[in-house]
């Protein structure tokens, strides 16, 4: 580690660049995520027409919603089909790789900062020490240096 070689002015540049980037990633995750809530929502259920939401028969008295033991509602209750639960079973599967991806990102933009201020200041151990816990995604050891928290 003693040989580094850093230009602090390029680093920044591409850290802006990198910063970007990631912003788009959060971005384009965000809309996925609401495409397949409203492509859920839409895609209908394999119920013909009005037997897809079960109505209540009778007298209702307006107040507050009555819950079955499952906590949904004993009132009006909804079918989903099976493309929804689909899609709401692969969001479910990938919430931890979309969250990996994002913490990945996080942990290198904010390793290479720190890495580089402390190579600056003379401290190369502790510039190694920021390198290694943006390599290891140690999110919490790489958080007290600054930047845009979550």
């Amino acid at each position: 580690m003693a040989s580094w070689d850093i230009q602090p002015q390029g680093v920044h540049g591409q850290l802006k660049v990198v910063g970007a980037h990631a912003e788009d990633l959060g971005h384009a995750l965000t809309t996925l995520l609401a495409d397949l809530r409203e492509a859920a929502g839409a895609a209908g259920t394999a119920v013909p027409g009005s037997q897809a939401a079960t109505l209540p028969y009778g007298p209702v008295m307006p107040g507050p919603t009555l819950k079955g033991p499952t906590g949904a509602s004993v009132l009006s209750q909804t079918s989903s089909g099976p493309v929804a639960a689909a899609l709401v079973a692969y969001a479910a599967g990938r919430s931890k790789d979309f969250k990996a991806m994002a913490d990945r990102c996080q942990a290198a933009v904010l390793g290479a900062a720190k890495a580089t201020n402390e190579y600056v200041q003379g401290d190369l151990e502790a510039a190694k020490n920021a390198q290694s816990a943006a390599r290891n995604v140690q999110l919490d050891s790489l958080k007290d240096f600054g930047g845009k928290q979550r």
